[in-house]
C-alpha cells in the first residue's frame, strides 16, 4: 500500500520528539565545573572552613555531637529507636525502601507514631522504592503517614526521570538526625559478615546541624508537594552540645546547585596537604577529579581509596571504575578492593581533620544527576576515629598494583572502554 507524504512527516515528527525527550532526559541541567582548582590553602587553614561555608551555602555550625553507626546491627536499632520515641514529628527521605523484613519494621514503627498523633512525612524515590508493594504504601497512608513518591513519572515531565533523590535523611522531633549510606532493605542487615550482608556506615547527629538536615528534607518536600514544613515541630531551638564539634549539612540537586557536591570534593582534595582516605561504593571519577587527585599525590599527599571488589551490585560500575585507575596508580595512589561483601560506605577523611559522609558516590550520577546530601565535620578526634574505621576496612581489602592493572585481560580492557562510554550516567 502506498503511503501519503503526511504519513512519513508525522512519523518523522514522532521519532524526533522521542529522541529529543531522551536527549533532554540525559543532558546535564547546569554548566559543569571545567577548570582545575588551585592549591591556595590547607584543610587546617581557617580559609578552608570559610570557603566551605560560603561556596556550599550553609555555614559550619559549632556544638554538634556526631556518632558513628557501623553496619545494620547498629544502624537500624538506632534509627528505629529514634522513630519509636518521636513525640512531634518525623521526616524521612530515602532512596531504597523495599518490602522486606526491615522495611516492615520501619513501616510498622512509622504507622504506630502516626496513629499516636505524630506528624510523619515520608519521601521515597520512585525508582528506589519500586520494590515496595502497594499494600504497604496504602497502609502507611491509611495510618496517617504523608507519603510522597519523588519524581513519579508522568508523560509531560519525562525529562526529570533521570533525576532521583539519593539522599538518606531521617529527622525526629527536629532534634535528632541521621544520614549516611544505608537503605531500607534486608541486605543492609547484619554486620557485614558475608556477601548477603553489606558493609556500610551511618551517622546520628544532635545539635544545630540537625536544623540543616531538616532544611534539606523540607526543600525537596516543598518542591514535591507545595507544602512548607515550618514551626517548632520541625525547627525547634537547638542549643550547642557541650564539647560538640563543627558540622555542616549541605545538599546538591540538578534543580539548583548540582555542582555543589563536585565542588566540595574538589575543594577538599585541593586543600589536602597530608592524607586523603576515601571510601567509595561507586568510584567513577571524571577527568577533573582524577587530575585533582594526581596533583595532590604530586605534592606529597598520601591517598588511599577503598572500592567494592567482586561483590558489587553493578558490574558495569566496577568495570568502568577500574578503567580509570591508570593515572591514579601511576601517581602512587593506593587503591584496594573490599573482599568480604559489598562495600557501600561513602566517606572521606582529609588531613585527619575534615570528615565528609552522606549519600554521595564518587561518580557523575551523584555529582550531576541525583539529589544528594553530605555532612561535613571538622574535628581531629572525630577524624581519627573515622581513620581507625578506614584502617579496619583497608585490612579487609585487596590492593591493586599498577602492574596488575596493566595486565588486565583484553576482554576486561575492552569492557572497560565500552563501560566508560556511559560514564555520564554512572
Amino acid at each position: 500500500m502506498r503511503r501519503s507524504p503526511l504519513f512519513y512527516i508525522f512519523n518523522t515528527a514522532i521519532v524526533t520528539l522521542v529522541v529529543g525527550l531522551v536527549a533532554l532526559n540525559f543532558a546535564p541541567k547546569e554548566k559543569k565545573i571545567d577548570s582545575q582548582m588551585v592549591h591556595q590553602y590547607s584543610a587546617s587553614d581557617p580559609q578552608f572552613r570559610r570557603s566551605l561555608s560560603v561556596l556550599l551555602g550553609p555555614p559550619m555550625l559549632e556544638g554538634n555531637k556526631v556518632e558513628l553507626l557501623v553496619n545494620g546491627d547498629q544502624i537500624f536499632p538506632a534509627m528505629l529507636g529514634a522513630i519509636r520515641a518521636a513525640k512531634q514529628s518525623i521526616t524521612f527521605e530515602t532512596y531504597i525502601y523495599w518490602s522486606e523484613t526491615i522495611g516492615r519494621e520501619f513501616t510498622d514503627a512509622l504507622m504506630e507514631r502516626a496513629r499516636a498523633g505524630v506528624k510523619v512525612h515520608l519521601m521515597l524515590d520512585f525508582i528506589g522504592s519500586l520494590k515496595m508493594d502497594n499494600k504497604s504504601l496504602d497502609e502507611l497512608r491509611a495510618a496517617g503517614v504523608q507519603v510522597q513518591r519523588y519524581h513519579k513519572p508522568v508523560w509531560w515531565k519525562l525529562t526529570r526521570l533521570n533525576n532521583r533523590t539519593h539522599r538518606k535523611l531521617l529527622v525526629v522531633d527536629g532534634k535528632v538526625g541521621f544520614t549516611g549510606g544505608v537503605g531500607i532493605a534486608d541486605k543492609w542487615r547484619g554486620n557485614g559478615e558475608d556477601e548477603h550482608h553489606w558493609r556500610d556506615s551511618h551517622f546520628r547527629v544532635e545539635g544545630p546541624a540537625v536544623g540543616q538536615i531538616q532544611a534539606v528534607f523540607t526543600d525537596n518536600w516543598t518542591k514535591s508537594t507545595g507544602t512548607v514544613l515550618d514551626g517548632p515541630l520541625y525547627f525547634p531551638h537547638l542549643a550547642p552540645v557541650t564539647d560538640g564539634m563543627p558540622a555542616q549539612m549541605f545538599s546538591s540537586s540538578p534543580t539548583g546547585g548540582s555542582e555543589s557536591m563536585h565542588l566540595m570534593y574538589l575543594m577538599a582534595i585541593t586543600a589536602a596537604t597530608r592524607s586523603i582516605d576515601l571510601s567509595s561504593a561507586y568510584f567513577v571519577p571524571d577527568a577533573l577529579t582524577i587530575k585533582a587527585l594526581v596533583d595532590a599525590a604530586g605534592r606529597g599527599v598520601n591517598i588511599r581509596i577503598i572500592t567494592p571488589g567482586k561483590f558489587i551490585d553493578s558490574d558495569v560500575v566496577r568495570i568502568a571504575s577500574r578503567e580509570g585507575w591508570g593515572d591514579l596508580l601511576k601517581a602512587g595512589i593506593a587503591i584496594a578492593e573490599y573482599q568480604p561483601t559489598m562495600f557501600h560506605v561513602k566517606a572521606m577523611v582529609v588531613d585527619s581533620l575534615l570528615v565528609s559522609v552522606g549519600s554521595t558516590n564518587f561518580d557523575n550520577r551523584s555529582f550531576s544527576l541525583n539529589d544528594e546530601a553530605n555532612l561535613n565535620v571538622m574535628d581531629p578526634d572525630f577524624a581519627r576515629a573515622q581513620k581507625a574505621v578506614f584502617e579496619s576496612d583497608w585490612a579487609k581489602a585487596k590492593p591493586m598494583s599498577l602492574a596488575q592493572w596493566e595486565k588486565r585481560s583484553w576482554t576486561e580492557k575492552l569492557a572497560g572502554e565500552a563501560a566508560a562510554l556511559f560514564g555520564t550516567q554512572l
